[in-house]
């Protein structure tokens, strides 16, 4: 499956912006999704991820009631809608699919093997 971020940008402190990440090849419906940011010097980690059908949803505890992830499975596109946005929450957002079925891993990068190419979010103070 090919991954297309979209959606990054500049915005103040408090403000919002909705991430785009449309799939295309495999069935899109078969893979979990998840949201991943790599702020500059510092290690990628885990933001948000939602299930093959959208049932279940995980947030880190960092964008927890800020952050909500979505996805449309007949348009094969995964949202990160961002809220109440921090300079803290500056980095490259990137979008991964997840082939497996274990969902106490949704959380760790190794289980994603596909990876969109990242779009940068910048949060001015």
């Amino acid at each position: 499956v090919q991954l297309q971020a979209s959606g990054g940008g500049l915005v103040q402190a408090g403000g919002s912006l909705r991430l785009s990440c449309a799939a295309s090849g495999r069935s899109f419906n078969s893979y979990h999704m998840g949201w991943f940011r790599q702020a500059p010097g510092k290690e990628r980690e885990f933001v948000a991820a939602i299930t093959k059908t959208g049932g279940v949803t995980d947030y880190a505890d960092s964008v927890k009631g800020r952050f909500t992830i979505s996805r449309d499975n007949a348009k094969n596109t995964v949202y990160l809608q961002m809220n109440s946005l921090k300079p803290d929450d500056t980095a490259v957002y990137y979008c991964a699919a997840n082939g497996g079925s274990d969902l106490s891993q949704l959380r760790y990068l190794s289980k994603y093997a596909y990876w969109g190419q990242g779009t940068l979010v910048t949060v001015s103070s």
